[in-house]
């Protein structure tokens, strides 16, 4: 099963100064597994916002091994149904996190995160979450 690993998770591991060891020992498992999955908006999250360039293009570099999931129109378009959803429900959340959710639903993976937005979004969504 493919894993669409969180823009939390990726930032947790790679960019913490004393990176998590359980959530390192697991992605480090799932990359060697080759479940490993992500999408454009979660490898620009991680980009932004590093300042020192060798820094940026080392990331940039290790990233470039995970091929993006294609985007396409009815991924958006369920991100919105899952976001009009959700706030029915009273949850809210972010633009991405809704694409997140949606990608995950519609390419059957299961998301990789520490974000528990993500368990309240679960209670009205079909998600699976590692």
């Amino acid at each position: 099963m493919k894993i669409l690993v969180d823009t939390c998770i990726w930032s947790q591991v790679l960019r913490h100064k004393a990176p998590d060891a359980e959530l390192t020992r697991k992605l480090q498992e799932l990359i060697r597994n080759a479940q490993v999955t992500i999408i454009g908006p979660i490898r620009q999250e991680l980009l932004s916002g590093i300042s020192q360039a060798n820094q940026f293009n080392q990331l940039k570099d290790f990233l470039s091994a995970f091929e993006d999931i294609m985007l396409k129109t009815e991924h958006f378009e369920k991100a919105a149904e899952f976001c009009n959803t959700c706030r029915r429900k009273g949850v809210q959340g972010s633009t991405i996190d809704f694409l997140i959710c949606a990608v995950a639903f519609m390419e059957n993976l299961v998301i990789f995160t520490v974000d528990k937005d993500f368990a309240n979004y679960k209670k009205h969504l079909p998600l699976k979450l590692l």
